[in-house]
C-alpha cells in the first residue's frame, strides 16, 4: 500500500511540477514575445508552487528524505536510536496533527464560509489551501508506518 501511495504522489508532483513549467514558461512568451502578459498564470504558478511545496513535505516525510540533522543518533546504541526515532515520529504525527489537519482545516473552512476566491482564476481559495490536511494526513500516515516497524526505517 506504501509503494503505490508514494508512486501515486510521486506521479502528481511530476504532473504539478510540469504544470508549474508550462504557466512559467508561457507567462515568459508572453510577456516577452507577444508583448502582453497572460493575466492568470502568476495565480496559476503561485498556487501549484503552494502544492509543490506542501505534498513535497509529505513524500519527503514518506520517503526519510526531510531535512535532519544527524549529530545524535550515530552516537546511541540500537535500542535508543529506535527509541529516539519513535520519539521523533510522535512529535511530527503531532506536529502535523495540531499544524496541517487541525490548522489547515480550520483555514479550509474559513476561506470556503467567507467565499474567497482568487483575483485572475475566480476560484474559492479553500481549494488551494485543502492541501493543507491534505498533506497532514498523509504525514501522519506515512509516520504511523514508520512507527509500527520502527527497525525497518532506522537510519544505519
Amino acid at each position: 500500500m506504501k509503494k503505490r501511495l508514494d508512486k501515486i504522489l510521486g506521479t502528481i508532483l511530476v504532473f504539478l511540477m510540469a504544470s508549474i513549467v508550462v504557466a512559467v514558461l508561457w507567462q515568459v512568451f508572453s510577456r516577452y514575445v507577444l508583448q502582453s502578459a497572460s493575466s492568470f498564470t502568476e495565480e496559476i504558478a503561485r498556487y501549484l508552487l503552494i502544492w509543490i511545496g506542501i505534498l513535497g513535505a509529505a513524500y519527503a516525510a514518506g520517503q526519510q528524505d526531510h531535512l535532519a540533522i544527524n549529530v545524535l543518533p550515530p552516537k546511541l546504541d540500537v535500542s535508543n536510536r529506535i527509541k529516539l526515532r519513535i520519539g521523533i515520529n510522535v512529535l511530527i504525527i503531532l506536529f502535523a496533527f495540531f499544524a496541517f489537519i487541525i490548522g489547515g482545516g480550520n483555514l479550509v473552512y474559513v476561506n470556503f464560509e467567507l467565499g474567497q476566491s482568487s483575483a485572475a482564476l475566480g476560484i474559492p481559495l479553500g481549494y488551494v489551501y485543502v492541501v493543507l490536511p491534505l498533506s497532514g494526513a498523509l504525514i501522519i500516515w506515512y509516520k504511523a508506518i514508520e512507527l509500527a516497524n520502527p527497525k525497518k526505517y532506522l537510519a544505519s
